[in-house]
């Protein structure tokens, strides 16, 4: 062992002289002065043989006169992919999606029934002309520049209320994207009144002061004055604004005058981009738009000059979700200590009481006990072990959960309206669960489903196909199929192309017109009710979710959810096939986003079990529809068996009894009605619990919570 040792000890003491010898040699190359060096520093370089001993390429002092401030837009400038802007496709998308959003707040807080104007139009092969009008409350001049041209400036931040928006970046970031990709500015026009002059500005940010900078008006902007003198003066601008309405049908059929957009804003933003159909694209954004927000009409221009109308299906507004305080189990250790340091209270019960929802005296009194802090202390001169024990206190003390009034879910009737009115089906289901708290903040899950209807590919028509094929960056045929149409899966995709016989690895863009026709007529004729994919439409606060599917929570808990058990098929792991579409929306004060692009929902356990809850709600309804519809059809072909032979059974009964023809006949009806009696069933029409129900109520089914569409057409 000791000859080991020793032997080890030789060996280091070599490699450290053979070390030093080619440091020497190295030193010796790059000079005299560094060859010889002082004796302190050789002595240096024996104790720290990791160090270099030629000079250092910079020191403490030098370093810290290149740190420097880095501002919020500078950052998101060079990072804009974690705000949605990482590929033109998507840009585009997100560029729509902000400001429409902040549209719909700003109408709904202002009493105001929404109306929106999208209007997208190419300038270039890779730019388009993105402009959103709404007729809302408008903007106050001096606040313009500063929620277009700066980024984290908003009112929804701080405040504890269900909104649209909420960290104060999107439409900022939109515009900068805008004058990154085309150096074009962001165009803003607002209104606040019908005779209040219109404010026009051009702005884009100074991204190193995140400082909004006007370029029209000598840095002021420009005032539009109202009335004819202001429209000339749009015209001579070249400045676009919607002025009316259009005009509406009386119950006459004759048209309404058109009224005049009294008050709005309008932004345009001219940026680099790519407009394509299909998932993921603006068409199907503002298609799931108007399902959660069945109170506004959107009037959207495309690309290509199609025009499309959704207009509204109820002009109730929702209700105006109020602001709350914080709640004590939703505020970290940190938070707390600031908010003690920041406030103008002169008692910690006071402190208590005014500063957090849900905390009366009596639960001050309770938390300050289990603390051992007096109630009387001054909440400013509170330690960080004061601090951490009040904080424990707080956790430890039976508090009652926030109020929900600061919620405003869709609600079931309005669900039903949304998907009947844009998604095909036979049945409608809707569940609203009731408030939930995760983290201390409030929050409510609502779940809707449609069944029966025909798959989105079914329903293109040869020109869009064409349009579509042209349009698309998938590689192969099965791809283009799979990532173009809602609902259609891998099987579904295999039926068409084997039915269409083109090669499944074939690119789009290389069918010919024939290919192409017979493509078409495999997408009409095939089946795809069997292999189709449930189609899953995810909303936060109202707002349809695009992107990152499989890492949102809502995606996880649908394909958590055995199907099997409603009456669907499903693979282990995956979304269940059938023609069937689920829309799920989370209503929060602050939705748990997993990224500043708003794109999932993080997977918190309460979410998930309210989550869960829902899904399980509108799948049972579902199976009692199923099972009744199932008992309709079974009773439906034993009638038509009995049917079958009933004639020849009375034939040869009136045979053997030597009947006359009158008889015959009477034993026939008899024998009919007989099988009509055994096989009632087969007439019956559903109720919400797929019950029978009466001729008279089918036509006006007053369940809300579920709507039946027979087979005809007309909603029961």
């Amino acid at each position: 062992m000791a000859k080991a040792s020793a032997t080890a000890q030789k060996s280091l003491d070599f490699e450290a002289s053979e070390s030093g010898d080619f440091v020497n040699k190295r030193a010796g190359k790059n000079g005299e002065a560094a060859a010889n060096g002082s004796a302190e520093n050789g002595a240096a370089h024996d104790e720290h043989p990791t160090e270099s001993p030629s000079k250092r390429r910079s020191n403490a002092e030098t370093m810290a006169t290149k740190q420097k401030e880095i501002s919020v837009s500078e950052f998101f400038a060079k990072n804009r992919h974690l705000l949605g802007f990482d590929n033109p496709r998507k840009a585009l998308l997100t560029t729509v999606k902000e400001a429409v959003d902040n549209s719909l707040d700003a109408c709904e807080e202002a009493g105001i029934v929404p109306e929106i104007w999208v209007i997208i139009e190419p300038t270039t092969n890779s730019r388009y002309k993105v402009s959103i009008q709404d007729n809302g409350p408008g903007i106050v001049k001096k606040q313009i520049p500063l929620i277009f041209g700066k980024l984290l400036y908003g009112s929804k931040f701080h405040r504890l209320r269900m909104s649209r928006g909420q960290q104060g970046i999107g439409i900022s970031a939109a515009g900068m994207y805008g004058v990154l990709t085309t150096g074009k500015p962001v165009k803003i026009i607002s209104k606040t009144g019908p005779k209040q002059k219109a404010h026009y500005f051009e702005l884009q940010i100074d991204t190193k002061r995140n400082h909004p900078e006007i370029i029209n008006g000598k840095g002021e902007g420009v005032d539009i004055a109202h009335g004819e003198e202001g429209h000339e003066q749009l015209v001579k601008q070249g400045i676009d604004w919607e002025a009316y309405y259009l005009a509406e049908e009386g119950p006459d059929g004759q048209k309404k005058p058109q009224q005049e957009v009294k008050s709005g804003t309008r932004v345009t933003i001219e940026l680099e981009a790519k407009y394509v159909r299909g998932r993921g694209s603006v068409d199907e954004y503002l298609e799931q738009t108007a399902i959660a927000n069945p109170h506004v009409t959107i009037h959207y221009k495309d690309a290509e000059g199609q025009e499309t109308h959704y207009k509204r299906s109820t002009t109730d507004l929702p209700a105006e979700p109020k602001e709350i305080k914080p709640h004590p189990y939703g505020v970290e250790l940190g938070r707390l200590m600031t908010m003690l340091q920041d406030n103008s209270f002169s008692t910690i019960t006071q402190f208590l009481t005014e500063s957090f929802s849900r905390v009366s005296n009596a639960v001050a009194s309770n938390i300050c006990e289990t603390a051992k802090i007096s109630s009387r202390a001054h909440p400013k001169r509170i330690g960080r072990q004061e601090a951490d024990a009040l904080f424990q206190a707080i956790q430890n003390t039976k508090i009652s959960a926030p109020a929900t009034d600061c919620l405003c879910p869709i609600g079931e009737p309005l669900i039903l309206k949304g998907l009947h009115h844009v998604v095909p089906g036979e049945f409608y289901c809707a569940d609203t669960r009731p408030p939930a708290v995760y983290r201390g903040n409030p929050f409510q899950i609502e779940v809707g489903l449609a069944y029966g209807g025909v798959s989105s590919a079914q329903k293109v028509s040869l020109d869009a196909l064409q349009t579509f094929l042209a349009e698309s960056d998938a590689r192969t045929i099965r791809q283009f199929l799979m990532n173009t149409f809602d609902g259609v899966g891998g099987d579904g995709a295999d039926k068409i192309i084997a039915e269409a016989g083109v090669g499944t690895r074939q690119s789009p863009g290389k069918l010919d017109k024939k290919e192409i026709a017979k493509l078409h007529a495999a997408m009409r004729n095939v089946n795809l009710s069997e292999g189709q994919t449930m189609q899953v439409m995810r909303y936060a606060n109202r707002v349809p979710l695009q992107f990152s599917m499989s890492a949102c929570a809502i995606t996880q808990a649908v394909m958590g959810t055995n199907w099997r058990a409603y009456g669907l098929t499903q693979s282990r792991g995956g979304l269940p096939t059938g023609p069937v579409s689920v829309m799920v929306h989370m209503a929060s004060v602050w939705v748990p986003f997993t990224s500043e692009s708003k794109e999932a929902i993080a997977g918190y356990p309460e979410i998930q079990k309210e989550l869960r809850l829902g899904l399980q709600a509108v799948g049972r309804r579902l199976q009692m529809y199923l099972n009744a519809r199932n008992k309709v059809k079974q009773e439906g072909e034993r009638r038509s068996v009995f049917l079958r032979y009933l004639k020849e059974v009375a034939g040869a009964v009136s045979e053997i009894q030597d009947l006359n023809e009158k008889k015959q006949t009477e034993l026939y009806d008899r024998l009919l009605n007989v099988a009509k009696k055994k096989t009632a069933e087969a007439d019956m029409k559903l109720d919400s619990r797929g019950k029978k129900i009466v001729a008279e109520e089918a036509e006006a089914f007053d369940d809300d919570k579920v709507l039946i569409v027979p087979q005809d057409g007309t909603s029961a």
